[in-house]
């Protein structure tokens, strides 16, 4: 199974500064195999709670908590038990008044959205929030896969590693087929499954675009406000990107609602039916789908804090990916391409001096990096993420 080491490291630092903390990512992303890994290095205890028998083991929390005070208690799927919240605050508040702060709780859930608000209302002051991503390319470099393997496969474990393209495409539709039926009716009672999966089917082949509800909802024969519900339900369940505008102080007027990106370019390729390499390349998602691939890369590397958007002004000048970092001082505008030979758009230069970019980069699949004109620089996908990923961990990238 491939692990990312880095969020490990997040998690454990999580762990020594704060009583509780919750993982959270998508079904099958890898949190159980990680929070396992994480218990091998000190005593723990293991509960999935979506395991009828587990849940009985907490009918009677307090006691079972306090039974396993000197070891880290590990719930998986804790949403499924909300209640047990108030009963882990006044477990923590106990243990600090006993002179115990940290390492007490890792929650696991596989979507942020009701786990997120219960836990952060219940244990607020007592709780840090670490999101697993899926697998990237710095961490398929090191399990030696290669980029194009993983965009068109996506970055779940399961799907990546398949024995054959076909094997990973069924693998995918079975995860999207199993979140409609299963998951996302259990975090939205009385959501529309079919609605629903056009929407995602929707998102997906028009995915870089300004969401436009209007559009949406004319489609799909249902009002803008329930075609907001439901987008805002797929963001919050970690299955798409909004990408908000990046707002600058310019006497211009700007895009001002968000783009949209599914979050994983393999579930992109199979909420499109697209099977086959040769289907993929040839469809007009192509470039769009390996936009929002080198974003979902992007930002699994950037350092906390970092604040990022899109830019884009009535006039056409516009930035795919505008990254500021921590402290203020560091700003790059990133052009995305999929060919290293596509030209720079005149926008993106209007757009770079409306946002007083530092750097300015061309993002593409290769491995050349070389001066374009006007000071942009060429620079593959993986070196770019390498860049920032060495320089999260010692500070912000300059």
């Amino acid at each position: 199974m491939l692990i990312d080491r880095f969020v490990s490291n997040k998690v454990e630092r999580a762990l020594a500064r704060q009583a509780s903390v919750v993982l959270v990512g998508p079904r099958q992303v890898g949190k159980t195999t990680l929070a396992l890994q994480i218990a091998e290095s000190r005593p723990a205890t293991y509960i999935d709670l979506e395991q009828p028998n587990n849940r009985r083991v907490l009918e009677e929390p307090g006691p079972f908590f306090e039974q396993h005070a000197e070891s880290l208690v590990i719930l998986d799927e804790v949403h499924r038990s909300p209640e047990i919240f108030s009963v882990i605050r006044g477990t923590i508040d106990r243990a600090r008044r006993q002179g115990k702060q940290t390492g007490m709780f890792l929650f696991l859930g596989s979507a942020s959205m009701e786990l997120l608000r219960q836990s952060s209302e219940s244990l607020a002051g007592r709780i840090a929030i670490v999101e697993l991503d899926t697998i990237n390319v710095l961490e398929a470099q090191r399990a030696g896969i290669d980029q194009t393997q993983l965009w068109m496969r996506g970055g779940f474990p399961l799907s990546l590693t398949a024995a054959t393209l076909q094997d990973s495409f069924e693998w995918r539709s079975d995860f999207i087929r199993t979140y409609l039926e299963r998951d996302i009716p259990s975090f939205a009672k009385g959501a529309n499954v079919s609605l629903l999966e056009n929407l995602w089917t929707m998102l997906a082949y028009a995915q870089g675009s300004v969401l436009n509800l209007s559009s949406l909802s004319r489609s799909l024969g249902i009002t803008s406000p329930t075609v907001q519900k439901y987008v805002d339900l797929l963001e919050k369940m970690l299955l798409i990107r909004l990408i908000r505008p990046f707002h600058v102080n310019v006497k211009k007027q700007y895009v001002k609602s968000p783009k949209f990106f599914v979050r994983d370019s393999g579930l992109t390729h199979a909420l499109l039916g697209l099977e086959t390499d040769v289907q993929i390349l040839g469809h007009p998602v192509v470039g769009h789908s390996w936009e929002g691939f080198a974003i979902e890369n992007i930002l699994s590397v950037v350092p906390p804090r970092t604040r990022h958007g899109f830019f884009r002004t009535a006039k056409g000048a516009e930035i795919d990916l505008v990254l500021q970092f921590p402290g203020l001082q560091s700003l790059w505008a990133l052009d995305i391409k999929r060919s290293v030979a596509a030209s720079v758009r005149r926008g993106f230069f209007t757009a770079r001096d409306d946002v007083s970019a530092t750097k300015s980069f061309l993002v593409h699949p290769g491995n050349e990096r070389f001066m374009l004109k006007h000071g942009v620089e060429a620079i593959g996908l993986f070196e770019l993420c390498e860049q920032i990923s060495a320089k999260s961990q010692q500070g912000h990238p300059s």
